[in-house]
């Protein structure tokens, strides 16, 4: 082990202490808490969220265990379509929430009034090829609500903090050696951020503010957290990749 990988390992926990559930995996599904309100953060940033999605055709695009297009279809009356990339997602979605949305691996055309995107840009392969996806399936008029962070300069925008408590390890340390102390803990035999089993394509807000530029989407809203809630530095041009936690935006299909 080289240097600068002891030197990580020191501030990282012990292997034995970072467990890995398959989420696909029966048992682990059973075991499952669902979150108390999965519409938290949703409401957080998007206080007129009611207005915007009763009685609407609703996407949830990255649905995952499908907890979120559940709760949209239960809270306001909306018809809901929850879309993830994984079938065994779909399907574990699709057997605890089959009576209240529709869940799929596959998009067929439809068209939607809302389409939401939580928890995701910072994991697609093609951001690009998602965004432009999302904006095929709006009705003209029809809103895209997009919220994903932390961004990719962020105190913990590497993602590694499920064994690494290190802000900013992405910059103190070079890929090769994060990589390498993360093979302690996963094993999918990831080399490069971009290749760990989520996904992690490095979204920083300039690639973000470039992809809303080449969008057909025009943007309503965009919202950038600071740490701590702090707006200030989110403002500041020397810092605000290094100090925003979350970014939440509107943006309206022409």
């Amino acid at each position: 082990m080289v240097l600068a990988e002891r030197i990580l390992t020191l501030f990282c926990k012990a292997p034995e202490q970072v467990g890995y559930d398959d989420p696909t995996d029966s048992t682990v599904l059973a075991r499952r808490e669902v979150p108390e309100d999965p519409l938290k953060d949703l409401r957080r940033e998007f206080p007129d969220l009611a207005k915007l999605l009763h009685d609407r055709d609703v996407l949830d695009f990255g649905c995952g265990f499908g907890d979120q297009a559940a709760a949209i279809a239960r809270e306001f009356s909306a018809r809901v379509t929850g879309f993830d990339k994984h079938p065994g997602l779909v399907a574990a979605a699709a057997r605890r929430y089959g009576h209240l949305a529709r869940f799929t691996d596959q998009l067929d055309g439809s068209r939607f009034d809302v389409v939401i995107s939580q928890d995701a840009m910072e994991h697609f392969d093609d951001p690009a090829s998602a965004m432009a996806r999302m904006a095929a399936a709006l009705r003209p008029g029809g809103l895209l609500l997009m919220m994903f962070g932390p961004p990719w300069w962020a105190p913990y925008g590497a993602h590694m903090r499920f064994f690494c408590a290190i802000p900013w390890v992405q910059l103190w340390f070079s890929e090769k050696t994060v990589m390498s102390v993360r093979a302690r803990y996963r094993h999918d035999g990831a080399r490069h951020y971009e290749e760990v089993e989520s996904g992690l394509n490095r979204m920083s807000l300039a690639k973000f503010e470039r992809l809303l530029r080449k969008s057909d989407l025009r943007l309503v809203e965009r919202r950038y957290v600071g740490v701590r809630r702090i707006q200030l530095l989110t403002r500041l041009p020397l810092v605000r990749e290094l100090m925003t936690v979350l970014v939440a935006a509107t943006l309206m299909k022409l």
